[in-house]
Order: structure tokens, then sequence, then C-alpha cells
């Protein structure tokens, strides 16, 4: 294939869209520092991974799928608890004595089913009561003859350490691809800051109580806009599955803007668009986090999650089945930092060697267009500064033959009478693209060519 952010639901578009107003805005000097520390601290933190991925040398690539093997079906990268909206997100205060209903909304599917939940943003031990996993029916509801009950080495409840996660025992259930499942995980004492992926464009739910087991919904009387104590699900996959192409993205990736309940995410473009192919196919992980960037973490917006080589061996390197990864970040960098597109550029190639390093292919996503976007966002978001290193990150994206492909992500959405801004038929706000904006991204990429690349390595 070698050739040529930022928030939830509508109704609370305000808070969703102008974040940085509510930032305190810091001395340059302290600017200049917090990048230097930033820099430093990724480059940091890619170099630990790439020790350990030389050290493990355990990979799929180049050798024979086995008929039946786990691949991640889906992946909601976790964050510490913090929201802009408590009601629609609690995972600040957290939860007690009380039960979350996540849906979930797989890409390809299996004979058996594992489940990943985590307290990877907890300060203290995560007490899990019981957990389940079943067929959605709509709402709330559950089938209630596709309902398993989840178990931790045999037994119902475990505890999970700070910055811990856990896998359930596989249970067997026959799943098809594009199945939404509702995973039910009880919460019996107090979690403090709760685990999220902050974005969901889902509607998930909360009933007081252990009602892992109902089937109905109706004790599930609130309803929230981020899924809570889940990271991953699994599958044992056929041989047709050659393993799991993860995208990794901010809010673009994690379809800020898409119909919530819908599954418009470019990621779920793929995942169809894979599942009406014939002969063989990938699992999609979606590894996006809103208000992510390559080289800040920013501690003021806990939802934002850590800067990516921080979590790359968490969210990519050591998913199940991991094969090949597209990589789309930088646009909050540029927006929300004013970071320089030859300090994008030197983290971009770390992040190549690491992928590289475990056996994996990688695929640079140019960056979509953002003019217009200021006005909403702030900071160097679709000024003409912000722009020139936009477009010199995409030139190197295109020309330096550092990814193993790439997407043009940027020329899938550009307006051609104005390529500096998003076609306005694809346009959602300036930034983020709607759901055929989100649409024209997942055609983009050439799926043919990446299952190439992985039979030819």
């Amino acid at each position: 294939m070698k050739n040529t952010t930022e928030l939830p639901l509508r109704s609370f578009r305000t808070l969703e869209t102008s974040c940085r107003l509510f930032k305190p805005q810091p001395s340059k000097s302290m600017v200049s520092k917090s990048k230097i520390l930033s820099q430093r601290f990724a480059a940091h933190n890619v170099a630990l991974i790439l020790m350990f991925v030389t050290a493990l040398s355990v990979t799929l690539a180049g050798q024979v799928v086995p008929a039946e093997h786990w691949v991640s079906t889906w992946q909601g990268s976790p964050t510490p608890g913090g929201t802009f909206f408590s009601p629609g997100c609690p995972s600040d205060v957290g939860l007690n004595n009380q039960t979350i209903r996540n849906l979930i909304h797989i890409s390809t599917g299996g004979s058996q089913v594992r489940v990943r939940l985590s307290n990877a943003g907890g300060a203290e031990p995560l007490v899990i009561g019981e957990a389940t996993v079943a067929l959605a029916a709509g709402g709330a509801a559950i089938l209630a003859d596709s309902k398993q009950v989840l178990r931790f080495a045999g037994k119902l409840s475990t505890t999970i350490a700070a910055g811990g996660e856990v896998l359930t025992d596989p249970v067997s259930i026959d799943l098809a691809p594009l199945t939404t499942l509702a995973i039910s995980i009880f919460l019996p004492e107090p979690t403090g800051l709760a685990t999220q992926h902050f974005l969901a464009v889902q509607d998930n739910f909360l009933a007081d109580g252990n009602m892992t087991r109902a089937n109905s919904g109706a004790a599930f009387t609130h309803k929230i806009s981020c899924w809570m104590f889940l990271s991953g699900v699994d599958v044992v996959a056929t041989a047709k599955v050659k393993g799991a192409l993860v995208t990794l993205g901010d809010s673009i990736t994690d379809g800020y803007l898409s119909t919530t309940n819908a599954n418009h995410r470019y990621p779920d473009v793929l995942a169809q668009r894979l599942f009406s192919r014939q002969g063989d196919t990938l699992s999609i992980s979606n590894a996006a986090i809103t208000g992510n960037e390559l080289l800040t973490n920013r501690p003021q917006f806990l939802e934002f999650g850590n800067a990516v080589p921080n979590r790359l061996a968490r969210d990519v390197l050591t998913q199940p089945g991991a094969r090949a990864v597209i990589l789309l970040m930088g646009i909050n960098d540029i927006g929300d930092r004013s970071t320089k597109a030859s300090a994008l550029i030197a983290v971009d190639q770390q992040i190549i060697q690491a992928v590289h390093n475990a056996g994996m292919k990688i695929y640079g996503g140019t960056l979509v267009p953002f003019m217009g976007s200021h006005d909403v966002y702030g900071g160097d978001y679709g000024t003409p500064a912000g722009e020139h290193e936009r477009v010199k990150l995409n030139r190197w994206i295109r020309t330096s033959n550092a990814f193993d492909g790439v997407v043009d992500f940027d020329k899938a959405l550009r307006d051609p009478s104005d390529p500096s801004r998003i076609f306005p038929p694809y346009d959602g706000d300036h930034l983020h693209p709607n759901d055929a904006g989100y649409q024209a991204m997942g055609n983009a990429v050439d799926l043919d060519a990446i299952l190439n690349d992985l039979d030819s390595h």
C-alpha cells in the first residue's frame, strides 16, 4: 500500500464544543516548559515500549493464523474519571451499589467471548460484585436466553488493582458480526473516580443495586453517555479473520458528532465493509480517545487520557490479534498547543518503530481540514499558523515513506474549492465530520491493500 476534538451528546453542545473556554490559560513560559517536559515524557515512554516489544518478540506477523484464535472485536480505550456534566457521565463521582449496563457494537463475531474490565484510571482497588454479557434487545433490555454470567478464575466477583485490568473467563456464545452486546457490571462499593471511555456516542444505563441478571430495562432509569469500567471485548474468531486492525486516534476517530446509537464512526464503516467483503477479513479495535494528543497529557481534562506513547502498549501493541494500525493523530497538538510539525513527526517516527518492532503494519492518516473551527475551539484550531503545520505534517505523511501506507483522509474530506476546509456536505463543525463525512473516511481506507500487506509479510 506504499502510495499515496471534541466531546458527547448534542444536548450538551455548548459544553462539548467550547472546552477551551473552561481551561486556564498558562503563561508563555509555562507553555514552553510544558511542551519540553511533554516531549521528553513522550519520548521516554516510547523508548520503554520499544525495549518491551523487542524483548517480547511475540507477534502474529509472519505466522500462520490458527483455525481459531482470539482477536479484539471491540475496544473502549480507558481514561480516568472526569466529565463536563456529571449527570450525563458520573465518572467524576463514581458508582456505589449500582449496576452499569454498557452497550457496545462488536466488529467481528466468534464462538467464545471474554470481557476486559478496567480500573486503569482508578487510584484505589476496584471491587466487581458480578458481571454478565448478553445480546441487547433495545434500550436497556436484553435477550434472556442469551445471558451469560461472567466469572473470574471461576468466581463471581473479583478485585482489580489500582491502574489494573482483568479478563473474564471465556464463555461459549455464538456471536454474529456487528452484534450489539449488553455488558452489565455491578459495583457493590464506592468506586471513587470511575475508569471510563468518555465519548461513547451510545446510550448506556445505570440501575440501583445488583441488576446484572435483569432481562428488562425497567430498573435502568438513568441514561448516561459514557462507558464505565469496560475497556475491551475479545472473541474466538475463525481463520478467515486474519487479525485486528486498530484505529488509533482522537475525537475524529471516536466519532464525535456522529449520530448517537447509530454506529456511524469511521471505524464502524470499516467493520461494515469488512463484513460485506468476500474472503479474508479483519476485526476492528477502536483505540480512539476524544481530546487525545501525541505529545501532551491534559491533566485539567482527565477524560482526554494520556498522550499516545503512554498508552500505545496497552491500547495497540498488546491487543489480542493486532496486526495493523491506522494512526490519525496530531490535530489537537496543533490546535491546543501550537505544536510544530517537526515535533509531531519525531513522535510519529517513534510510534512507527514501536509498531514495526511488534511485527505489525502501520498506516498514516493525513489530518483532516479544520479552517473555520477557531471560533468554536480557539487556540490554533483553524488559524493560518495551525493550517501551516497541518499541511506540513500531511506532506511528510504522504511523501516520507515512513509508514507502510497512507490513508488520505484530508483528500477524502476537503472542499475542492477550498482545500483548507471540510467539504460542506461532510462538515459537522469545521473540525469534525458528520455521518456522511465519516462514511467518506471509512471508504478512503484501502482494505484490500492492508490485507495484501499482511499476507505478504
